[in-house]
């Protein structure tokens, strides 16, 4: 599996990721036609550049041969917010169509419009409307209109709509099956939008940022724009421990200013991760408590209705409390979303006034329910497996015990019958899987 990763340690905005995904292999040619093709008059000037030390490409959108400078900042901490990583890319308008355009915001329809007729691929055309899709509902939200009566204004600018468009077919060149992220840097101070002056992020920027891993550290200014966070979520990045891979290529994209001692620069490494097999993980919620003064007929009970009601297990055991007194742990195993109601359960059944919570993980094996036919009736048979390979296998208790009462006989019998017609069906299926392998290479 061919993967990306990206290290936002000092952000991420379009421009960004566009010079690191060129630096790391994506064909230059490819986004300037990109560019071309969008008919807005852009192009792509592109420079090697240091940034405390490392070589970086720069790539800045020019529009009708002009290089969009950035404005300096008013304070040290103060900056016109942009769509490119520390531009400000405000232009001197005049009276033509373009400029009028971009001071007044593009609509969402007009950017697909202009999307659609770009020449791009079907999945680089579909990743750049998710971003674009992705910002008008962010912006949506924090103003309170539909995300297709949006007009953009920053993120509407020539210089976006291309870092988006060339992003992605950027993207799509290198061809990789899953992208994985780092946290976020996100920097700190303010910055003076189209809207007012807000601490870093800005509004758009922090609700397309909602539940991933940010934090704030090294300089004030912003290190992360709507831009670069709406494609970080079109990439639908994994924020997980850094992936153990193969690196094959390694791409920094520079930001435009050259802080001191802070590389203003976006990592992507490409490479490959081994499909080794695994085990499945999933993150469950244990509560847990110590009782000394419930009857034991109240504890099974309890036990009982909280697996009726969603737990994935339930578990007691003797302990000794203070003062030596006997009494019950009770661990119930659920899901984090049924933690909340078992909780009331708990405290609702039993006489304990306190409950531990934690979160874990735990791996499982793959279950499969079959059903097999015995001299007793079905029987369903709950396997576990891994790889393929059946490694638990045991009878489903009730059907069990309900086929004992009905034919008369030990429950030990139904079980081990069973599990005998199970064996039986296994090495039939694996027989068959042998014959089916030798005719087809014959």
């Amino acid at each position: 599996m061919r993967i990306g990763y990206l290290e936002c340690f000092a952000g991420i905005s379009g421009d960004m990721l566009m010079g690191a995904l060129v630096d790391a292999g994506a064909p230059i040619d490819l986004l300037r036609r990109t560019a071309a093709s969008l008919a807005l008059g852009a192009e792509l000037q592109v420079t090697r550049v240091s940034r405390s030390g490392i070589q970086s490409t720069k790539i800045d959108v020019m529009v009708d041969g002009r290089l969009h400078e950035p404005v300096q900042p008013s304070g040290p901490i103060e900056h016109e917010h942009s769509d490119h990583h520390e531009h400000d890319h405000k232009h001197d308008h005049d009276h033509s169509t373009r400029h009028h355009e971009h001071e007044h915001g593009r609509s969402l329809p007009e950017i697909r419009k202009l999307l659609r007729h770009a020449d791009l691929t079907e999945r680089a055309r579909d990743l750049s409307l998710s971003a674009f899709n992705l910002l008008a509902e962010a912006e949506g939200r924090i103003h309170g209109i539909p995300a297709e009566k949006v007009h953009f204004h920053e993120v509407g600018g020539i210089d976006a709509i291309v870092d988006i468009a060339c992003s992605a077919a950027a993207a799509d060149a290198l061809d990789l099956d899953r992208w994985y992220c780092s946290p976020v840097n996100v920097g700190s101070g303010f910055v003076n939008c189209a809207h007012g002056r807000f601490p870093v992020p800005a509004p758009a920027t922090a609700e397309l940022l909602k539940n991933l891993p940010i934090y704030s550290a090294h300089v004030q200014m912003e290190l992360v724009t709507p831009t670069g966070a709406a494609l970080l979520r079109a990439l639908e990045c994994r924020f997980e421990a850094t992936p153990v891979m193969r690196t094959q290529a390694i791409g920094y994209g520079a930001g435009t200013r050259n802080p001191d001692r802070f590389p203003n620069v976006l990592r992507v490494s490409v490479g490959e991760i081994a499909q080794a097999p695994h085990w499945n993980e999933e993150r469950v919620t244990v509560l847990e408590c110590a009782v000394d003064d419930l009857s034991p007929q109240v504890l099974a009970h309890t036990a009982q209705l909280a697996l009726e009601r969603g737990a994935l297990d339930v578990m007691s055991g003797p302990v000794t409390m203070k003062k030596g007194r006997l009494g019950t742990l009770l661990t119930v195993l659920c899901k984090p979303s049924d933690a909340d109601h078992l909780q009331q359960l708990i405290f609702r059944e039993t006489t304990t006034l306190g409950i531990r919570v934690r979160e874990e993980n735990r791996v499982v094996l793959e279950r499969e329910i079959t059903p097999v036919q015995t001299d007793f009736g079905v029987i369903h048979i709950k396997t576990g497996s891994w790889q393929g390979e059946d490694w638990n296998a045991a009878p489903e208790f009730e059907d069990c015990r309900r086929a004992a009462a009905a034919f008369d006989v030990p429950l030990k019998t139904v079980m081990q019958a069973a599990l005998a017609a199970w064996r039986t069906r296994q090495v039939g299926l694996d027989s068959a899987g042998t014959t089916l392998e030798a005719g087809s290479r014959s």
